[in-house]
This record gives structure tokens, C-alpha cells and sequence, in this order.
């Protein structure tokens, strides 16, 4: 077994948390029953890894193999790239039938009639996603696998969920691939990133939760004091009821979709007084607004009950999911009046 193969085989090995090790070598299928048992996973990780190389090269094992490796690695652990949301169009309203074998010759055609050095896998998954694998070479050097892309492809649908590798400059390269294997005449990016595959495609595909409920939970009953009016907490219990009421028809009551960031880009008009002469020209306000979190539309979802914002929240911040994006530009209307309101 070639060098390179082995050490890529062992890192891949390295990166896949010891207890399931074993379940990613039975779903990779290249060892046999009576070689995984051989493994003993009581050992350090790095004697594991080695081992697993020690079975690879008994079994002759190629290029090929440790990339299929890769994307079940990749595939069961998806969260560990940052992927971007692409979208296909087509110039009329044909379907056609989707050949998966069509499919691999038009694409890997396509890149290796422009790029010889370039190592293109892929493996299909039952729910109709194909994961393409791509290491990329240049002329004069081999496919560094340790800087691929990874494409995941559902079949049927204009979506596309990309990760690309440090080398953004073979981006262009593989849209067109994508465009000519699908039959789409174009592509675009949607402005919708996140670390969470899974969540993208509940996104896109309108899986997650969009029916809102008619009943809400009943309020705990709050016994008033001798020194508390009684009117103040009538009140109190109202504007929670409200609360509650809003956010769930803003967020319907499933859980949200997993982004970790929205990021707003302004390029408004300062607006002042013209007779207090702030500004000698009137130049676009340019500011860059990003909120982070680790489930940024959950934390929004939670702002307004916890009373830390109003009640609704912006359009602004709730219309992510809809708008399938968490990257927006701000500009002025033309057609608006000065000082108005400026959305996306």
C-alpha cells in the first residue's frame, strides 16, 4: 500500500472519536468481520490507527478506498465543515430522469478535461444525496487530499450544499461541473452558511416546524400579596400571554433550524437635520452588524420571553429561515422617502 494512502488512512482514523471507530470501519466495508474483531479499541488511539493501517495494507488497500473513508467520515460528522447553499436554475419548466452513472461521467469529464491532476470521488445515500469528494491538484503538482471540497447533491432538487477548501480559486471550476452533470443552464449562491448541514436542508426543503399552534400552555396562577396591586399583575400575566402568542407566530413552536451567525451589511444614508450641515456630501453609512451564537435563531426565539427585546422582534432577524439566508445587504429605496425605514 502506497505511503501516502496509509498516513491519510491513519489520520482519518485519528479523527474519529474511539467509540465509533468500529461503526465507521463496518459502514466503510473495506475490512471484514473477522478483522475489525482483531482491533483492540482498549489501546491508545494512535496504536488503534495504526492497526487499522496494518489491516488496510493486508488487504491492499488504494486511494479509492481512503476516500470513500473520507466521506463517511465526513458524512457522519458533517458539522465539522462549514458549508455554503448554491441553487440551480433552468432555462423552462423540463424534468429530467436523474441517471446517477450519467451523472459521474458528465461531472468527473468536465473537471478533468480542465484539470488533470484532481482526485474526484463519490458515494450515494438513500436519501437520494450524493456526496462528491474532490482533491485538487495543479499542473505541475498531485490532488493535496488534504484540502478537498466536498459537494453534497440531492438528486431532483436545484440545491446544492458546498464546503470548499482553502483553494476558493477552483470554486468556479466545479459550479460549472455541477451545472453540465445536472442539465441546469446556471448557479448562484444563496447567501446561507452554516456548520449544520442538516439544518441548510431543513431550510431549503421546508422541513422544519411552520405550523403554528392554536392553544397555548395555561399560565401558572400567580397568588397575589397583600402589598402587590392586583390589577398590576393582571396585567403582567396579559403581556406574557402576548408575548407567548407573538413569538410562537413568529417561530411556530418546533424547534428552530441550527445557524451560528446572521450578518447584515449597511449601506444606508446618514440622516441629519440639513440645517445643522453635519455632512458636506451625502456618501452611504457603511457598518457591518453580525450576531453570533451557537443556535442563533433559538437565542432569538428566546429574547422575548425572557424580556431582554420586544415583542415581535425585528423582520429583520426573524425572517431568516423563510428567506433561506443569514447574509444581508441594507441599501436605500429610491422610491422611499428620506428617513424611512430601509429592509433587505
Amino acid at each position: 500500500m502506497d505511503e501516502v494512502v496509509a498516513e491519510y488512512i491513519r489520520r482519518t482514523v485519528l479523527k474519529i472519536p474511539r467509540d465509533d471507530i468500529l461503526g465507521v470501519l463496518r459502514q466503510w466495508g473495506f475490512l471484514s468481520d473477522t478483522q475489525l474483531g482483531a482491533i483492540n479499541l482498549r489501546q491508545t488511539k494512535e496504536s488503534i490507527s495504526q492497526e487499522v493501517v496494518r489491516l488496510c495494507e493486508e488487504s491492499s488497500a488504494d486511494l479509492k478506498q481512503a476516500a470513500i473513508l473520507d466521506i463517511i467520515y465526513n458524512n457522519i460528522y458533517p458539522n465539522k465543515r462549514m458549508w455554503s447553499v448554491y441553487q440551480m436554475k433552468k432555462t423552462g419548466e423540463e424534468t429530467d430522469l436523474f441517471d446517477f452513472s450519467n451523472f459521474k461521467k458528465k461531472f468527473k469529464g468536465r473537471l478533468q478535461s480542465a484539470l488533470k491532476n484532481v482526485t474526484i470521488s463519490f458515494r450515494e445515500y438513500e436519501d437520494n444525496a450524493i456526496w462528491i469528494r474532490i482533491a485538487w491538484g495543479t499542473p505541475y503538482t498531485k490532488p493535496n487530499q488534504y484540502k478537498t471540497s466536498y459537494v453534497v447533491y440531492h438528486s431532483q432538487t436545484p440545491y446544492v450544499f458546498i464546503s470548499v477548501s482553502m483553494l476558493k480559486s477552483n470554486l468556479p471550476l466545479l459550479c460549472q461541473a455541477l451545472v453540465v452533470a445536472s442539465n441546469y443552464h446556471d448557479i448562484r449562491e444563496m447567501e446561507l452558511r452554516s456548520h449544520c448541514l442538516n439544518s441548510l436542508k431543513d431550510i431549503v426543503f421546508k422541513r422544519y416546524s411552520q405550523n403554528f399552534q392554536t392553544h397555548y400552555p395555561k399560565q401558572q396562577k400567580n397568588v397575589p400579596t397583600e402589598n402587590v396591586d392586583v390589577r398590576i399583575i393582571q396585567e403582567d400575566k396579559s403581556e406574557k400571554e402576548r408575548i407567548q402568542r407573538v413569538n410562537q407566530e413568529v417561530f411556530g413552536d418546533g424547534p428552530q433550524p441550527k445557524l451560528e451567525f446572521a450578518q447584515y451589511k449597511l449601506e444606508t444614508m446618514f440622516k441629519s437635520d440639513p440645517n445643522m450641515d453635519v455632512l458636506e456630501r451625502r456618501e452611504p453609512f457603511r457598518c457591518l452588524v453580525k450576531f453570533s451564537s451557537p443556535d442563533l435563531l433559538e437565542s432569538l426565539k428566546s429574547l422575548a420571553p425572557a424580556g431582554m427585546a420586544d415583542a415581535p422582534l425585528s423582520p429583520l432577524l426573524t425572517c431568516i429561515p423563510q428567506k433561506a439566508r443569514n447574509y444581508f445587504k441594507i441599501r436605500e429605496r429610491k422610491d422611499v422617502l428620506p428617513g424611512s425605514f430601509v429592509s433587505p
